[in-house]
């Protein structure tokens, strides 16, 4: 489900402009997909050509405004259970907007993976998810399993719930790690992942790990990793490991 090199064919790439060929171009290597080039039909205005389009594809990447992404759907959106997925990515690769059927046709999700792999921060609003006030930042070591990671992170939450939990964090070198994965599947939890540079030059941590130094790195995983993703809370659980997995939460300040 996290794998970024998973490639998704029935995921249409659409760019406004041409400048966003080498973003377009990073996400379909890593994701897959359909570039859609629409200026290369200077007959038809690109509204009408991605009205054309829209239901060709069960996912739709636009690389635009959102305001752009508005106007191109007006009209084509008719029922969350059979509307296609739409994540907006600004030009800049800032921000992945889940915009359209974020719950029923995986936006949520696909915010993640494009965000997982331009870096940028994932946007979702759907109420659910709002609600939500924990991020989990993990750091583990290689070849921990689903379960010493539920046992970690259900130590770390105490009488907190894992309900509560809006995203788990990690960095790039754990992106991919089996026991991580299966975790996050099993609870229905994204996985952001953050570039160990982005946690580099953060590097929050109530004390600092010699291992983690020493094998990543950084000073430590977890606390940057929440206290990054989380960035408007508090971190109210520091650092707790166990058997080979650290746990970190942050709460947002509402």
């Amino acid at each position: 489900m996290y794998d970024e090199d998973r490639s998704m064919t029935d995921c249409g790439i659409w760019l406004v402009r041409p400048e966003s060929e080498a973003l377009a171009l990073a996400l379909q290597e890593r994701l897959g997909g359909v570039l859609y080039r629409p200026w290369l039909d200077t007959a038809t205005p690109q509204k009408e050509q991605f009205a054309a389009a829209y239901r060709q594809q069960s996912q739709w990447i636009m690389i635009a405004a959102s305001g752009i992404a508005v106007r191109f759907l007006e009209g084509l959106a008719q029922d969350k259970h059979s509307d296609p997925a739409v994540v907006v990515l600004d030009e800049a690769g800032r921000f992945a907007v889940s915009l359209l059927a974020g719950h029923e046709g995986g936006a949520n999700r696909l915010a993640y993976r494009v965000a997982n792999v331009t870096g940028a921060v994932p946007v979702i609003t759907t109420a659910t998810e709002a609600l939500k006030p924990l991020v989990v930042g993990i750091g583990c070591r290689k070849g921990v399993t689903a379960g010493q990671i539920a046992a970690a992170v259900k130590q770390a939450l105490g009488g907190r719930q894992l309900n509560e939990v809006r995203e788990i964090v990690t960095i790039d070198l754990k992106a991919n790690e089996p026991g991580l994965l299966d975790f996050c599947e099993l609870h229905d939890l994204p996985l952001r992942v953050l570039a160990s540079a982005t946690v580099a030059a953060r590097p929050w941590v109530t004390k600092a790990s010699d291992w983690v130094q020493q094998n990543v790195g950084l000073p430590g995983v977890c606390e940057p990793c929440a206290l990054i993703a989380g960035a408007r809370g508090r971190l109210i659980v520091p650092k707790t490991a166990l058997n080979g997995v650290a746990v970190a939460v942050v709460e947002d300040n509402i």
